[in-house]
Formats: C-alpha cells, sequence, structure tokens
C-alpha cells in the first residue's frame, strides 16, 4: 500500500468506522484514512449509541467488530438502533492473534478487504425466500453455508441467520447459484 515515493497511500473512508478498541482504532488507521468510534468492547453506552446515530446521518457508519460472540451482540445493538447500517466482516479464521481473536490480531489483507467489500443492509424486501433458501440445500450442507458466508462477505452464523443476512444484503437465489459455480465445493 505504498506509493512509488514510498509515501503511505491513504485511502479515505467517508464513513465512520464503529470498533470495540484502541488497538482496532489503531490498525485501521494504520491501513486507511478513517475515523473509528470506539464501544469499548460491551461497554456501549447509551451515549456511545446516540453518536453512532448521529454520526450515521451525515456521514454513514460501518460496523467492524470482532468476529466473535461480544462482537455480535455490539453489532446486533447498533442494528436495532440503525438497521441499515453497513456492515464490514472480518472471518474469525483471518483473526486470530497469539491470545485472542479480534480486529486487532486480523491479518492487514483481511481488514482492507472486508472494508472494500462492505455490505450495505436494507429491509425493504425479500429477495429470496425461505423455499428458495430450502432448494440451494444450505441447511444440511455445512459446507455450502460456510461458503456462501465467505463468497457474500456476511460474518458467520447458523442457516437462519444466513437467511436473515441474505435478505437484508438483498441477495437473489440466482446470485448465490452464480457465485457457487466459481466456488469449487468440496
Amino acid at each position: 500500500m505504498y506509493n512509488i515515493c514510498g509515501e503511505k497511500n491513504e485511502k479515505k473512508i467517508k464513513e465512520v468506522i464503529v470498533v470495540e478498541g484502541k488497538t482496532d482504532t489503531a490498525m485501521i488507521q494504520k491501513l486507511f484514512d478513517a475515523d473509528t468510534i470506539e464501544t469499548h468492547g460491551l461497554a456501549l453506552t447509551k451515549e456511545t449509541l446516540d453518536l453512532i446515530e448521529e454520526v450515521h446521518k451525515t456521514r454513514g457508519i460501518i460496523i467492524l467488530t470482532d468476529p466473535d460472540y461480544p462482537g455480535m451482540k455490539i453489532r446486533n445493538m447498533i442494528m436495532k438502533r440503525i438497521p441499515d447500517v453497513k456492515q464490514a466482516f472480518v472471518d474469525k479464521k483471518d483473526a486470530i492473534g497469539k491470545k485472542k481473536l479480534g480486529i486487532a490480531e486480523a491479518r492487514e489483507e483481511a481488514i482492507v478487504q472486508a472494508l472494500e467489500n462492505v455490505v450495505s443492509f436494507s429491509k425493504e424486501r425479500q429477495s429470496i425466500t425461505w423455499e428458495e433458501f430450502i432448494s440451494l440445500d444450505i441447511i444440511g450442507d455445512k459446507q455450502k453455508r460456510l461458503a456462501i458466508y465467505e463468497l457474500f462477505h456476511l460474518g458467520y452464523g447458523n442457516a437462519k441467520t444466513l437467511f436473515k443476512r441474505l435478505n437484508m444484503a438483498a441477495i437473489t437465489k440466482a446470485d448465490i447459484i452464480e457465485k457457487l459455480k466459481t466456488y469449487n465445493h468440496h
């Protein structure tokens, strides 16, 4: 990420990125010219939520929390307030450090990829029906489910969560079939 003169190539991110702590902020700011709001882990206060909601109105918000249970809980708390918030996900396998799992421990490319593949969620319509979802045989096939999570950068979860996120990201059955063709299914 350096140009010919050896200066850091800063990509400016318009949205403000919500992270869990100082080390996450340091990691993001090493990679991008970006502002962050820290939740201090699960200690997410009403004031911080108000700030996130306010900033969302003008600049937009991207949630980039750790790929673990507390990270999911923080994500859900923010989504309750801002259903159409943008989300970036780093896979668990890319975020494992020596002692803990998290954004600060993640591979730099994984963070860059997560932010460059940000998905905008909107709840307007159903892009895939439950019947279509079932017909894709995702429920009984964990490998296929994980592949779809990865291909569409939707984080991680069970089949029901995947169904919800596919709809939130307006992904259709056709989109899934198309993407799965490029993915060699083991």
